[in-house]
């Protein structure tokens, strides 16, 4: 595993991003871990979670993008915080755009925060987590309605691995598959709990039957 990531579960961690116990989800699942990236609030952790993104932006995806597009609400600081990051850490030019969720009528008119998106662009989607993959249904057309934008990818900063619509899949996945770009993530749930499982005693012997068994219902079959 790549030093990043190993770095990013220990920062999600320290900052109380990802907690385990019982929580339920905006699905309705109930689920033995919960990630809220709307928890990174201060100065030090958006810097630090924009770095995370641009590191694994550049080893998924290149560096060859326009606009990093945080859908509202949670992705507007992820967003802003990767394109700074991205100037930073590569010296690359991109900007930023998000969607307001109310069409806005007077001043700065539209339905844009940020870049409008009003050329031929290449747009990267940022999220923090996709469970089922909703949240693109809702943006995508948002992002495309100017016929000129194509959308290489999406990044997330967890893949939770469940299943999506179909069973056989992962959300991500399916997302990949329906748009037909690339998904990415800068860790994914595999990923966290053999790293946790070897280097620290964050998880319990009741988290790690309860993650099992979680999966054992909603993961890829």
């Amino acid at each position: 595993m790549r030093d990043y990531k190993k770095e990013y579960i220990n920062f999600m961690l320290e900052s109380e991003v990802l907690r385990f116990g019982d929580f339920t989800l905006k699905s309705g699942r109930k689920s033995p871990f919960f990630m809220n990236a709307g928890l990174y609030k201060s100065g030090y952790q958006l810097k630090k979670i924009g770095e995370f993104y641009a590191k694994s932006i550049k080893e998924n995806f290149g560096l060859d993008f326009d606009v990093i597009f945080g859908p509202a609400y949670k992705g507007i600081p992820l967003s802003v915080a990767t394109t700074i990051a991205l100037n930073e850490l590569y010296g690359k030019e991109v900007q930023f755009s998000s969607n307001r969720k109310e069409i806005k009528d007077h001043g700065d008119v539209g339905i844009f925060l940020g870049d409008k998106l009003d050329r031929k662009l290449k747009v990267l989607i940022i999220e923090d987590v996709t469970t089922s993959g909703k949240s693109i249904e809702e943006t995508y057309p948002i992002i495309t309605r100017n016929k000129d934008v194509e959308v290489i990818g999406l990044i997330v900063s967890l893949d939770r691995m469940e299943y999506g619509k179909d069973k056989s899949k992962t959300a991500l996945q399916e997302v990949s598959e329906l748009y037909n770009f690339k998904t990415a993530s800068i860790v994914n749930m595999k990923e966290v709990v053999e790293y946790l499982k070897e280097n620290t005693e964050v998880l319990t012997e009741d988290n790690l039957k309860n993650i099992e068994k979680y999966y054992q219902e909603y993961g890829v079959r």
